[in-house]
């Protein structure tokens, strides 16, 4: 079997990299193949010929997408329309990753697969139509929406959590905005999991439980021993350039009923990784 990875370097593609180290895997940077470049990406697909398609590629500056919105749709949408259109010419399996952000946050309760997305966002909605672009192209799919994701690298949260506590004695983190901070490492297991159970469709995929920024930034930091004071303040506080949803935890359910399985609570499971 097969493995092509486009994202590599990125946190999620480097934790498939060590998983997948037994297996014939060839992972592309965006300077080796820009999944934006259709040109480029079918001679990728014509030579190597994958099995298996692992889009760990994406555009994740959020506010930035506000006005850089054109890179952001180039990567999210229309690099996995080609992504797509290639893998049914070429009959891979696609595995494409999306985002909480597709929702508003306006939920009372965990979002389900079956919940109607409204982004509030550019790069909320570049996703959303990443997903439809796959939908509409193939059958034989995966696509899993995942949230707040950490793993080895500097592009997630408790890395520059980390950074901050270094030069500032005491961080403002916001105590009103919820999801559900995820491990690559739970990622990667349940999506290896759902291919050698031939599973498609779209999923939630993230650890169990949620939690607000603050709680979490509460937890990272006394399990490090870290003493920087933290101040929780509310989102609109920062006055950042895109909208985020307040609330937009997801639910498991899903993924866990079809591969029977019980994943992780997001705190035992960061305390596993940091271990």
């Amino acid at each position: 079997m097969k493995f092509l990875i486009f994202g590599k370097n990125g946190q999620l593609a480097t934790e498939f990299e060590k998983r997948l180290q037994d297996k014939n895997v060839l992972a592309l940077t965006q300077e080796d193949c820009d999944i934006g470049d259709f040109d480029k990406l079918k001679d990728t697909f014509e030579t190597y010929k994958p099995d298996i398609v692992l889009n760990c590629s994406a555009y994740n500056f959020v506010d930035k997408a506000e006005t850089d919105y054109k890179e952001a749709y180039k990567t999210n949408a229309y690099g996995v329309k080609n992504l797509s259109y290639l893998s049914e010419k070429y009959n891979s399996l696609l595995i494409h990753y999306s985002t909480d952000y597709v929702f508003d946050g306006t939920k009372e309760g965990l979002y389900k697969e079956d919940d109607i997305p409204n982004p509030l966002n550019e790069y909320g909605k570049s996703k959303l139509m990443g997903e439809f672009f796959v939908q509409e192209s193939l059958e034989r799919c995966l696509i899993f929406r995942t949230s707040w994701v950490y793993g080895e690298g500097k592009q997630n949260f408790l890395y520059k959590l980390s950074e901050w506590a270094k030069t500032q004695d005491y961080l403002k983190i916001a105590c009103d905005e919820f999801s559900v901070p995820t491990s690559t490492n739970t990622i990667v297991n349940i999506t290896l999991k759902a291919i050698d159970h031939g599973l498609t469709g779209l999923y939630h995929l993230i650890n169990s439980s949620y939690a607000s920024r603050y709680e979490w930034a509460k937890a990272y930091l006394a399990f490090k021993s870290i003493k920087t004071f933290i101040y929780p303040v509310y989102q609109k506080d920062f006055n950042l350039p895109a909208k985020r949803p307040r609330f937009s935890a997801m639910s498991n359910e899903k993924i866990s009923k079809c591969l029977d399985i019980n994943i992780p609570d997001w705190h035992e499971e960061m305390k596993n990784v940091l271990r």
